[in-house]
Formats: structure tokens, sequence, C-alpha cells
């Protein structure tokens, strides 16, 4: 789904942040991209859904090199990004109204193809029933919780099926209660649907939770990408097994060997 050559990529200033990078994504995998501050994650996030472009090697995802942002990629952010004076189910339809606006390719084209009222709706009704805020339908963002208006969030990312689906730190700032109920809601959809997922995130007990790959990143600009299998991603009741103290650990402590062993 997602294949990385030979990435380069420097921040403002010059300094250097990938450099001959490679990684790849399997269709249907859920990863998640873990490491400290400034290592990477959200800038390699941006760099898959064509936000940022590398200064030099190839993006690919689903086959064709990624040169802007693709309509089928959904990115789900931690801010939420709804607009305050629509309503829930207006936020949730917003991206069918863009679609229409730059064409199919995302290319700044606009399409006169007509719209289907009934299959918006069916999808629209969908994600709201699915995930528990078909109630608060009608309601404004600043008359929700922060759990309720991250999945408005998502809502209106899904209802636009996308087959591949981004998220930097979507629950970072959300209680642990809230936090850990989302968490399970996720695993769920990955369940039902096998939807190419990466998600970055600074907890190591959510990348635990949420990604049967995890990828770790380091300080280094000559990073060389670690991927650790997390099989029990998802398990009912993981956080109460030794598997997911035991793996929380061992990331714990490749996370400070990467950066004592790459860091120039």
């Amino acid at each position: 789904m997602i294949d990385i050559e030979g990435l380069d990529f420097n921040y403002p200033g010059g300094t250097a942040i990938f450099k001959g990078f490679h990684f790849t994504v399997p269709q249907g995998e859920s990863v998640a991209i873990i490491g400290p501050s400034g290592c990477g994650k959200t800038t390699l996030l941006y760099l898959i859904a064509g936000l940022t472009l590398p200064e030099k090697g190839e993006i690919k995802v689903a086959g064709s090199p990624i040169q802007r942002p693709r309509p089928r990629t959904g990115l789900v952010l931690q801010d939420h990004g709804l607009l305050p004076w629509s309503t829930v189910e207006e936020n949730t339809r917003l991206g069918f109204s863009i679609r229409n606006f730059y064409g199919p390719d995302g290319k700044h084209s606009p399409t006169d193809a007509p719209r289907d009222p009934h299959t918006e709706e069916t999808l629209v009704n969908h994600w709201l029933s699915w995930l528990g805020i078909d109630h608060v339908r009608a309601m404004y963002p600043s008359q929700l919780s922060r759990g309720q208006r991250q999945r408005a969030a998502i809502a209106r990312t899904l209802v636009l099926q996308p087959d591949l689906l981004l998220m930097d730190e979507p629950f970072s700032a959300l209680d642990a209660p809230i936090r850990e109920e989302l968490q399970r809601v996720m695993n769920r959809f990955h369940r039902e649907t096998r939807l190419t997922s990466i998600t970055v995130t600074h907890d190591i007990e959510e990348a635990v939770v949420l990604g049967r790959k995890i990828l770790v990143l380091s300080d280094a600009s000559n990073q060389k990408p670690t991927v650790v299998d997390n099989p029990h991603a998802g398990d009912h009741d993981l956080r109460r097994t030794d598997a997911f103290h035991t793996q929380c650990q061992h990331l714990k402590e490749l996370i400070e060997s990467k950066n004592r062993r790459e860091v120039p």
C-alpha cells in the first residue's frame, strides 16, 4: 500500500531528518509510529499524505507516486478541525462538497458530475451511528465533549471511504478513559474494515494498543527503520495482560537504545 524509497528530507534551516530512508506498509496493515520529539513522526505522516514533498526519493501509495494530497487518503488530526459554525452532520458532510469542488483527482478541477444524495445520506447515517454520535448530529462543536468532537472528525473522514487512514496523535488531548474508549473504537474499526492505517503517537501504550506493526524512529538523520511486530494489538483487555507490559517495556528500552546508538 505504501512504498518509500530513498527518502531525503530536511527541516527549514538545513537540519536533516530523513536521509536515504526506506519503509513499506502492506495493504490492510495497522501501523503505529513512535519516537522522541523531533524525530520526524508527523513529518513522515505529512509526506505520505502529500502535504509535504520529499527533497529526494519517492513515496508511492497504491502504486502511484505522491506529488500532492490524494482524494482517497483520509487524515485525522489532533485538533479536530471542525467548523465551529456547522453542526456535527454538516461537518461530516463537508468532504463531499470539497471533493465535488476539486474533482475526483484532487487537481483543483471542479466536476459537474451529479452527486448522489442517497449514498451520501447512507454513509453519513452509518458512520454517525457506528461512532455513537448520531444523537448529537444537530449540535455544534462547542456543545460537544472532546471525545465527541474527535468522533465527528473521524466520521467526516470515513464517509469519504478512504483506502488509507492517517492519524496524527488523534487522542492525545483526551482524558485517559475517553482516550482508551476511542482506541477500542479504532481497534474494532480495523478488525471490521481492514483499512490500511498509520497512527502517529508519543504514547508507547497507545502504540501497543493500535499498531500491529510499530515503527520506532530516532533523532538521527541516517536512522534505519526499526519495525516491531505487535500481534496482540486489538486483543480484548490487552492492557491487563503480561504481554502488553512486556511489549511496552521492550519499546521503551528500544527507543532509548536507538537514540544512544544513532545520535552523533
